[in-house]
């Protein structure tokens, strides 16, 4: 039973809720409760934005500020609403392929532009609620329906992704280690700047069924056995690396940030 303090982020009311039991999201979502209740923040002065997907109906369960907005472009709603009221909290909520898919534009740009949300992404490799189908962060011979002898593209590392684009925060964990999720979170949203936080999930009704993992504790296992923290993971060959989900803070540095310069433009500009 999570603590009292979390229960108020809760809308219970929405509760049984739709994922599958044992689904991976459900460990994030008490991750992102206990976050936001160590950091004390209010559910008034919080948002949490989301696209389409499993992972995306996480803000209907929380008792905050909540947007759940289109497939893919929930960093575009987020933007505007950091932007009309850059006091808020912002948290973006999204699947790896609602992220590096359709709405791969949106992140990289959120990225390079590095304004203040925090990005959760819950990347279990697979488009777990629209029927199986293959995303870009499926592993090389997986199988899924639209890839039904196993897929042949060479997945994204969104962590490095981000680091490319411009993310100043940037750090990965994976749902066997639900202590580590938390403070990933808690230090995102303390960053300012753009904050990505990609945590291995699992989805055991698409891709465990489909790949030999059919229960969710055998999908919690196959992920903690892949994870290699960033220091054991430098003393590691490339051919040992393949297929591993390395662990870690990767980026972490102070940039200017997006709303700040944005104001202070229009200040300049009324000035003149």
């Amino acid at each position: 039973m999570p603590r009292p303090e979390i229960i108020k982020w809760l809308r219970t009311q929405f509760f049984p809720h739709m994922w599958c039991p044992g689904c991976g999201h459900g460990i994030i979502l008490h991750a992102l409760l206990r976050a936001l209740t160590d950091l004390e923040k209010k559910p008034e002065e919080t948002v949490i934005a989301s696209g389409i997907g499993c992972s995306s109906r996480m803000p209907g369960y929380i008792n905050a500020c909540t947007v759940h907005s289109t497939h893919g472009r929930s960093l575009a709603f987020a933007t505007g609403i950091k932007l009309a009221k850059p006091e808020l909290t912002v948290i973006d909520v999204m699947g790896d392929g609602d992220c590096s898919a359709i709405g791969g534009n949106h992140f990289i740009h959120a990225c390079r532009r590095n304004i203040d949300i925090t990005a959760i992404v819950m990347n279990n490799n697979i488009y777990g609620m629209t029927g199986g189908q293959a995303s870009p962060t499926t592993p090389e011979g997986a199988r899924a329906t639209t890839a039904p002898y196993g897929v042949i593209d060479p997945s994204f590392d969104l962590c490095k992704l981000a680091e490319g684009a411009g993310a100043t925060f940037v750090a990965r964990s994976v749902v066997s280690n639900p202590k580590q999720c938390e403070k990933y979170i808690v230090d995102g949203i303390k960053h300012k700047g753009f904050s990505v936080v990609e945590i291995i999930s699992t989805c055991h009704t698409q891709f465990g069924r489909r790949n030999k993992f059919r229960s969710p504790i055998d999908n919690i296992n196959r992920v903690k056995d892949l994870s290699v923290s960033q220091a054991k993971a430098k003393d590691m060959t490339p051919e040992e690396l393949k297929g591993k989900y390395v662990t870690g803070l990767f980026v972490n540095v102070e940039a200017p940030e997006y709303t700040d310069q944005y104001f202070s433009l229009v200040d300049k500009v009324k000035g003149e």
